[in-house]
């Protein structure tokens, strides 16, 4: 893997490009308001739903900006990559609406609604242990055999000027709530979604605070964090699993460079979160999704009285397994 002065690191152009290029495949997203969460927090939020996007998640952003920027040639033999979920599903989807084939290395304990929505968009399953070496070895393989064009799910320019177009939304669609924003809050698991967010804000937006949010029992960006380098965890356990492969040398570029801090949540208080956004807002999210407001509600003096997006960042969550349920 390269480092990060030596790969392309994406510029605010390219997001402006990817907007262009994804704009006919995906969808602009609402943002939502909740009194009650105002209240409980001190905090004014306002959620940007990627739960409502096409594939169920804001993946399918940085996927089709791939996918559809590929020449013919390129595109001939298909995409590859390796995903828990969300990545896998919208490379699927976007893979599909351009009629390529699309190969997705899974670890076998991805929830079955991701694996159903993989498959149900067109994509090539290849089932690997849960950890980020079996990943990495059993897509080796895969891609070798078909000779795909390999989109990371995070680690790759394409796909984060594709995730920057959330929050280049975003602040768009903040005209409408009276102003702007103090502070932008987003999971972070390989980066790419905060990438995207630190990419568009420093350039559009350079006042805004963005702040990662992590559970505690899959830390390793938080202690990167603090450490000033990567620290890499092989396979963490966590409810949140979206959020457990580790930060690579272009996302680390801009957690870095960029984010203000990097808070944590208990796996309780991740679910405690996810129950109070499906009970107050009546919207479906899944446990990853949640991590935000579950840090913003550990951490009330640090956001009381400040204007805070909160990127919802999917909805796939297996409904005959709702964490609450769980004996």
């Amino acid at each position: 893997m390269k480092d990060a002065a030596e790969m392309y690191i994406p510029t605010f152009d390219d997001v402006r490009a990817a907007y262009e290029r994804v704009k006919p495949h995906i969808h602009r997203t609402p943002v939502l308001r909740s009194s009650y969460l105002d209240g409980l927090t001190g905090a004014e939020l306002f959620f940007k739903c990627e739960n409502f996007q096409k594939a169920g998640a804001f993946k399918v952003r940085g996927a089709s900006n791939a996918v559809f920027g590929l020449s013919d040639g390129e595109a001939r033999k298909g995409v590859a990559t390796h995903s828990s979920g969300n990545h896998a599903l919208s490379l699927s989807y976007a893979a599909g609406r351009r009629g390529i084939p699309c190969h997705v290395v899974m670890p076998r304990t991805a929830p079955q609604a991701k694996k159903d929505a993989v498959r149900g968009y067109g994509g090539i399953i290849t089932e690997c242990e849960p950890s980020t070496s079996s990943r990495e070895e059993y897509f080796a393989r895969v891609h070798a055999e078909t000779g795909a064009d390999f989109v990371h799910p995070y680690n790759d320019p394409r796909v984060i000027a594709g995730q920057g177009t959330c929050s280049l939304e975003l602040m768009e669609q903040m005209k409408d709530f009276g102003g702007g924003l103090d502070m932008v809050v987003a999971p972070i698991g390989g980066g790419g979604m905060i990438s995207g967010t630190c990419l568009t804000l420093a350039t559009i937006a350079p006042d805004v605070k963005v702040i990662a949010a992590e559970p505690e029992q899959a830390d390793d960006a938080a202690r990167s964090f603090r450490a000033g380098r990567i620290i890499a965890d092989d396979a963490p356990e966590t409810i949140a699993d979206g959020l457990k492969v580790p930060l690579k040398e272009l996302t680390w570029h801009f957690v870095s460079t960029y984010v203000a801090d990097v808070l944590t949540a208990s796996e309780t208080e991740i679910v405690d979160a996810m129950k109070l956004i499906w009970q107050r807002m009546k919207i479906v999210m899944e446990p990853s999704s949640a991590v935000p407001l579950a840090t913003i509600l550990k951490n009330p003096d640090t956001f009381r009285g400040k204007r805070v997006g909160v990127i919802v960042t999917g909805g796939n969550v297996d409904l005959a397994k709702l964490p609450w349920m769980q004996a």
